[in-house]
């Protein structure tokens, strides 16, 4: 870990290096607006793997984004060089269009203790339920963010992320019905428990998140960025633009379908990425919604 290259690649020329409550929220912030959550990696031909020195080459020199296998696997590293007290845990992602929560432990965060309170932070979940800051662990208070409101939930045995977002205005009525719109206002985003976990534990799901025909991330190649006013995402010839208005109590949604010859422009200019391998585009349907 290169703290110097790293605060660089995510916009912070004068970094701070104190391990306080005030650093992790920028720190966090700024990797969700600067790296993408995006798994082009696997749909050019290329294996993504959790090995933390090609992580740090893929994001930080190469100015890559990544899944959470490798941005919060990333940004846990950050963290733990700072001096932050950072335990790795796992959650499974709940699958909007199935009503349930996936089977598969396959999402990777972190809990980070503060002056005696544990925080949860999350840099690679994309698009509406991207985390801006870590969220306090502390059950059923609503914690207000870009994107709408956030809570944890201790049920038990289990804690549960859910957010509440706004009303969606689809400017363009043609994708009124797409499967990539969620219409309920509120929403469970994953559930975890608080036990440790290694990351070495979650190297057979980041095989199996890569090879089964049923994985979400084989039917969808996803890019998404956090902006000032919402996101960007593209996944597969799908490129949208989410404005968030809470003023307005509504979110505008700006859909548009791109062709081929598109791609890499838009992956270069709206997310500043530059693949060295040719991207095949993916977009079958599955549960995975903006």
């Amino acid at each position: 870990m290169n703290l110097e290259e790293y605060f660089h690649r995510i916009g912070l020329r004068c970094p701070v290096y104190k391990p306080d409550l005030e650093t992790l929220k920028l720190i966090h912030r700024q990797h969700v607006m600067t790296v993408p959550f995006e798994n082009l990696s696997m749909h050019c031909g290329e294996r993504m793997v959790m090995d933390l020195e090609v992580i740090f080459n893929k994001v930080v020199v190469c100015n890559r984004g990544g899944w959470c296998l490798e941005n919060n696997y990333l940004f846990g590293w950050m963290l733990r060089e700072m001096g932050f007290d950072c335990t790795t845990l796992v959650a499974r992602v709940y699958m909007t269009s199935l009503k349930t929560f996936s089977s598969v432990e396959g999402h990777l965060i972190h809990k980070v203790v503060i002056d005696g309170k544990a925080y949860i932070a999350d840099v690679s979940f994309g698009t509406s339920s991207q985390l801006r800051e870590p969220l306090e662990l502390i059950s059923g208070k609503d914690q207000l963010q870009a994107s709408g409101v956030f809570r944890l939930i201790d049920q038990g045995d289990f804690w549960v992320l859910e957010r509440t977002g706004r009303k969606l205005k689809i400017l363009d009525p043609d994708f009124a019905k797409s499967s990539l719109i969620n219409r309920s206002e509120t929403n469970p985003v994953y559930c975890f428990t608080l036990e440790p976990r290694e990351p070495d534990s979650l190297l057979p799901v980041n095989e199996r998140l890569q090879t089964d025909p049923n994985s979400v991330f084989s039917n969808k190649s996803i890019c998404s960025l956090q902006t000032p006013t919402g996101f960007r995402a593209l996944i597969g010839w799908t490129y949208s633009e989410v404005t968030f208005k809470p003023e307005e109590g509504v979110d505008y949604y700006d859909m548009r379908n791109i062709k081929d010859d598109e791609v890499e422009q838009i992956l270069r200019e709206k997310f500043d990425i530059k693949l060295q391998r040719k991207l095949t585009p993916v977009e079958n349907k599955s549960w995975y919604t903006l």
